[in-house]
């Protein structure tokens, strides 16, 4: 049986997990009468609901006489450090590019990744049904994109299968009608090399993912790169940190993926990509060696995290309310234990023995981490994200900048250019790709983009879009003005109430409703005008013997502001924490006192002034 190992890799919403579904129906994953759920590859909950994928996934299909092993890999650049160690796994790449939208931020992250490793790439231009897409365009599009990255000249020449995911259809030739995926496969067994297939040598496999099992404890997936492994070996594990001592153990169970399923085999040879248990501290990154040939493989190199925050424990008035996990002692074990699968993630200690600055790769990375936690019943708090610096070799600070992409309407384009200006956004391009909508290329402090996103969907409309990834570390752009406005905080504990809103929905929007919960020190609205403003919001109506109509007419409230998670990082100011718990985001000033934060204001304009 011949193997061919690929990865799919794209821009995020260009369709590589819909084209993995219909490449598994039309190869016979599924029984005729098995009931299979769209986008059946994202089983993580939050995939389900963000419609994003956040972890790589294994599958396989069977084509003739041949065995493709498939992973779908994630979209956004948050999510890099999975993208990175699949690549190691394959000998080609699927680059899936939107026949509309055409080579994106995120295709360039990806494709470099690619090339850099010398995987055999097939282009695959999706969505030709697209209303407005122009696949010949876009092919010339990503040709010019692989020059500029300097690819090999087998690299260039890598064919094309113009496709619609949605559809199950792909064609090589768009004067072709196309009725199936079947050129797409046949492409994939033409053109990916089959792995090494070093099968005389000795065992030797790169951990690539890590899983967890409740019976098995971790188990490490990977390709095995020379040799066999037979259930019941004896193996070592070489680390990938040379601090840490070698492993000896016995390989207790060994899988295969047929389709979505998992299942037990008793050997595996170089070629395969296998899951294998049997070592309780196996990491991302160590090798796995027959013992008396102990050869270890080049690690995984992931680029460094760019945006950090810190996780202090919850100390609110509330804390223990709502969750099983509120020391200090489960939240550091639960946010070290998530370095063993999250590559990109780095975690410290701080002075204070109730909190650590968590590093990652941008704010969805970090979110998807609290939301997550928060699921599983942790309580705790954050502070606002900000930039990890350098210094080069002259002691000039240098801040990462990020390329952002936006397509907007031509109706709003002065409005975004206008508002990218404050945040010391440099425009690289600006074209023209269509159907009223103006694409934009900016080159931009990654702190400038703190808050931008919600400002930005309000001022177009909800019709914007906007990407952008990390491009480089450049120097300090200077001071950016912050948030425009102030924000209302309670001065009182207690319980919402309905009356006391509306006497300050006038001058405010409002983040809370009637009945909440309320303690002092946290934020229930958006102030009109700069400068923060202590309300009482639970001031209730004093009661006369004078009854009119006018006077007991029923309360009209506007609906307040949803709070999420990726809001709340990027509204919060650096006196200001999000509190986080299973059923409650609140946002709340670091110090809870009234009296206290006036005090700290005094002193503060003492210094300045002296």
């Amino acid at each position: 049986m011949q193997i061919r190992n690929v990865a799919i890799i794209a821009h995020v919403d260009h369709g590589k997990t819909t084209l993995v579904d219909k490449m598994l129906r039309q190869a016979g994953a599924f029984r005729e009468n098995q009931v299979v759920e769209e986008r059946v590859m994202d089983s993580n909950p939050l995939e389900k609901e963000r419609g994003i994928t956040i972890l790589a996934k294994n599958t396989s299909i069977r084509w003739n006489d041949t065995k493709i092993n498939i992973v779908d890999t994630p979209g956004h650049a948050d999510f890099g450090g999975e993208v990175e160690r699949i690549l190691r796994m394959v000998e080609g790449v699927l680059l899936v590019v939107d026949a509309f939208d055409g080579p994106m931020p995120q295709t360039r992250f990806v494709l470099r990744k690619a090339l850099e490793l010398g995987r055999t790439p097939i282009i695959v231009i999706n969505k030709i049904d697209r209303p407005g897409a122009d696949p010949l365009r876009v092919h010339d599009e990503v040709l010019s994109l692989f020059i500029e990255l300097e690819a090999t000249e087998e690299q260039l020449n890598a064919p094309v299968v113009y496709a619609s995911a949605k559809q199950g259809l792909a064609t090589m030739d768009m004067d072709v009608t196309p009725v199936d995926l079947q050129p797409l496969y046949q492409t994939i067994v033409d053109t990916v090399p089959p792995p090494p297939s070093d099968s005389e040598g000795t065992f030797q496999m790169l951990v690539s993912t890590i899983e967890y099992s409740a019976y098995l404890g971790r188990m490490a997936i990977g390709r095995v790169e020379r040799g066999v492994v037979h259930l019941g070996d004896s193996v070592t594990l070489l680390p990938f940190e040379s601090d840490k001592p070698i492993q000896r153990g016995r390989v207790s169970k060994l899988y295969g993926y047929e389709g979505l399923e998992r299942v037990e085999i008793q050997e595996a040879s170089a070629g395969e990509i296998v899951l294998l248990a049997g070592f309780e501290d196996v990491d991302i990154g160590s090798t796995l060696t027959d013992p008396d040939h102990q050869e270890p493989l080049p690690g995984i190199s992931v680029e460094s995290p760019t945006i950090s925050v810190d996780f202090v424990v919850n100390n609110s008035p509330f804390a223990g309310k709502d969750g099983k996990f509120v020391t200090s002692r489960q939240l550091r074990e639960r946010l070290y234990k998530e370095l063993e699968r999250n590559v990109a993630l780095r975690v410290e200690d701080s002075d204070s023995t109730d909190a650590w600055s968590v590093s990652g790769r941008g704010e969805l990375h970090l979110s998807i981490l609290m939301e997550t936690m928060r699921r599983e019943g942790f309580e705790f708090q954050v502070s606002r994200p900000k930039v990890i610096l350098r210094t080069d070799d002259n002691g000039q600070k240098l801040e990462p900048f990020e390329e952002l992409a936006i397509d907007v309407p031509e109706e709003y384009l002065g409005t975004v250019i206008e508002k990218l200006g404050p945040r010391k956004a440099e425009m690289i391009e600006m074209k023209n790709p269509g159907q009223g909508l103006v694409r934009l290329l900016y080159r931009v402090p990654a702190r400038g983009l703190f808050g931008y996103r919600s400002e930005f969907l309000t001022d177009t409309r909800g019709t914007g879009i906007m990407h952008h990834r990390f491009l480089e570390y450049g120097a300090w752009a200077g001071p950016l003005s912050g948030r425009s406005r102030g924000v209302l905080v309670s001065m009182e504990n207690g319980t919402i109430i309905a009356f006391a809103l509306f006497s300050l929905q006038e001058r405010s929007t409002l983040f809370v409703t009637p009945g909440d919960a309320v303690y002092e020190g946290m934020l229930i609205g958006e102030n009109s005008r700069p400068g923060d403003m202590d309300v009482n919001p639970t001031k209730e109506k004093k009661l006369s013997n004078i009854r009119t109509k006018s006077t007991d007419e029923n309360i009209t409230l506007e609906p307040p502001r949803e709070i999420t998670l990726e809001s709340a990082l990027e509204y919060i100011e650096d006196d200001e924490l999000i509190e986080i718990t299973p059923l409650n985001i609140r946002l709340r000033k670091r110090l809870l006192s009234t009296s206290d934060r006036k005090r700290t204001n005094r002193e503060t304009k003492r210094e300045r002034t002296a």
